[in-house]
């Protein structure tokens, strides 16, 4: 059984966004008529989640409650008194927590399809005080093909999977693990540095969708592949 509640960071300004964003907070951009955060909450019901606390800026909350209402989950906004970390953010919201057990967190600004009852099953497997989802690092440029005599053998235009993983921002946590998150900064500076010490720090590789909404152009591509993929969030 998946976590019956979830944590989503949601106090991202889109600054970077600039115009694009029509003066929301990041997370309630909308993506294909629906704020991003919101298809974000739709795969969290759909795995059984009942009840997500969003760590929110100051003066926020209502507005959340507003975009969020009618989801078929309870949405309970939190406003950070003032910004907090990532870390901080997350165990801000935690107080609000219902039940001490295991809880689904995540950054409010991306969108990923990881299947998330094989995420909570592989945590629950493991053993491990927090899981962090990761993803294979993409080079963004093409090879250049050398020989040893140094003379050019050929290209590759094709983007190569480099043998590196990347934090894609989407955790299970057990109550432990909240506990030792920080109150203000970074929880990958500390709390997950001194898990992986302890060799309580697992992590579920995902080979699928990974979209991040921090520029217009990553705007554009996150609703032209929605928009042309429209179950793959179901």
């Amino acid at each position: 059984m998946t976590p019956r509640e979830a944590i989503i960071l949601a106090g991202g300004k889109a600054e970077r966004l600039g115009e694009a964003a029509k003066g929301k907070p990041k997370p309630l951009v909308e993506i294909c008529g629906r704020p991003l955060v919101a298809h974000q909450i739709r795969r969290l019901g759909a795995a059984g989640v009942e009840r997500v606390i969003l760590a929110c800026a100051a003066g926020r909350g209502a507005e959340f409650a507003s975009a969020l209402g009618g989801l078929g989950l309870e949405i309970v906004p939190v406003e950070e008194p003032e910004p907090l970390g990532r870390g901080g953010g997350i165990r801000f919201a935690a107080k609000e927590l219902k039940e001490r057990s295991a809880v689904f967190a995540m950054n409010g600004d991306e969108l990923l399809d990881v299947d998330l009852s094989r995420l909570y099953a592989a945590h629950a497997a493991s053993g491990a005080a927090a899981t962090v989802t990761v993803a294979p690092l993409v080079s963004p440029f093409g090879l250049v093909e050398l020989r040893e005599d140094g003379f050019v053998s050929g290209f590759s235009e094709e983007a190569p999977r480099l043998p590196h993983w990347i934090n894609v921002g989407l955790y299970v946590l057990e109550p432990e693990a909240l506990e030792r998150f920080p109150e203000r900064g970074d929880h990958e500076r500390t709390t997950f540095p001194e898990l992986a010490r302890e060799g309580r720090l697992f992590a579920f590789r995902h080979d699928g969708i990974w979209l991040t909404v921090n520029t217009p152009k990553q705007l554009q591509a996150a609703d032209a592949y929605v928009a042309a993929h429209p179950d793959w969030l179901a």
